[in-house]
């Protein structure tokens, strides 16, 4: 039988199965389900730079509006709210590790690189197996240069892998001026492992009631293109694990990206759209794929397809429709 355990981070995997961030990771009781269906690992929900932010603000804001505006109170109850939530956090994380085998990665959701170099301390000490730094910085300043947004990122891999001996992954996203580049660079930091890509909130308009609305919160398989592309361009060019996010739903997507060299795969809406069954289905579909091409391990075929070994690897870089086109009248 077709063996699914895998390495990613450094960590024993049993599959290469990863529940990603999300509110569905937010609960003792899903992750203990995950785990029995056969998740490789599990990324906690995602502590919000934001989220910690605006709770701060709240409070400053009650403060002020029942006539409490003295300094010295808003610090105080700007201080403890900022502290509780990261308790809270903690306490969570030390709740999962209590009750799961498998390898639980803590997450953190960054908009800069200010705030979390003390508490992946803390995150170290309550357990965690990993620590992924889920960053995204929207490049929309017209006047700033593009290695400044680029710089967020350095600064906070290096300032957090200074404080922490825990496995770092960085999930990042397509908005680079040389995205090749970067994730190459990114990866000569010492980080364990790059996700390929995050998935974040896109605006889109009603234009019945003139608002700004979401657009489709879950991915599709069809948006498994992008990661898989970079999956396969990028695997054999940096010093770390890649991991895909964002397009998996079975065991087609997970398959393809392992031959493109994914180390592990992320999945989410999968499991909203299909149910938490769907990780055993996933597994049992690359495992059923394996046996009928013999292959034991999944290091047997990992990065078979990737472009350096690709038998036309500029398929992996074509980026024009014109020779797809061009008979059509």
């Amino acid at each position: 039988m077709a063996n699914l355990s895998t390495k990613y981070l450094g960590l024993d995997l049993k599959s290469p199965i990863i529940v990603s961030s999300s509110e569905l990771t937010n609960d003792i009781e899903n992750l203990k389900k995950f785990e029995q269906l056969g998740a490789g690992a599990i990324v906690l929900k995602s502590l919000f730079e934001e989220q910690i932010t605006i709770e701060s603000r709240h409070s400053q804001s009650y403060n002020k509006r029942y006539g409490f505006s003295y300094p010295e109170v808003e610090d105080y109850i700007s201080n403890y709210s900022h502290k509780n939530t990261l308790a809270e956090y903690i306490d969570f994380l030390k709740k999962a590790k209590s009750e799961l085998t498998i390898p639980v990665i803590a997450s953190i959701n960054c908009v800069s690189s200010s705030e979390w170099v003390s508490f992946a301390r803390e995150i170290e000490k309550a357990g965690a197996d990993a620590l992924e730094l889920n960053l995204f910085v929207l490049p929309s300043d017209p006047d700033r240069f593009p290695e400044d947004n680029e710089d967020v990122y350095f600064d906070l891999v290096n300032n957090i892998k200074r404080e922490t001996s825990l496995p770092i992954s960085l999930k990042i996203s397509t908005y680079f001026s040389s995205i090749a580049y970067t994730i190459k660079k990114l990866s000569w930091t010492g980080v364990s492992g790059i996700v390929l890509f995050n998935r974040f909130y896109s605006p889109d308009i009603d234009i019945d009631n003139l608002t700004i609305n979401s657009s489709a919160v879950f991915s599709k398989p069809e948006d498994i293109s992008t990661s898989l592309k970079w999956i396969a361009i990028m695997s054999e060019q940096v010093d770390c694990d890649l991991c895909s996010s964002t397009g998996v739903h079975d065991g087609t997507g997970a398959i393809k990206q392992l031959l493109a060299g994914a180390k592990a795969v992320m999945i989410c809406s999968t499991l909203y759209k299909n149910g938490f069954e769907q990780i055993t289905a996933i597994n049992k579909q690359i495992e059923t794929w394996m046996d009928s091409k013999n292959f034991s391990t999944i290091e047997d075929f990992r990065g078979k397809l990737c472009a350096n070994k690709a038998e036309n690897p500029a398929a992996w870089e074509r980026v024009q429709f014109m020779k797809y086109y061009s008979g059509i009248e």
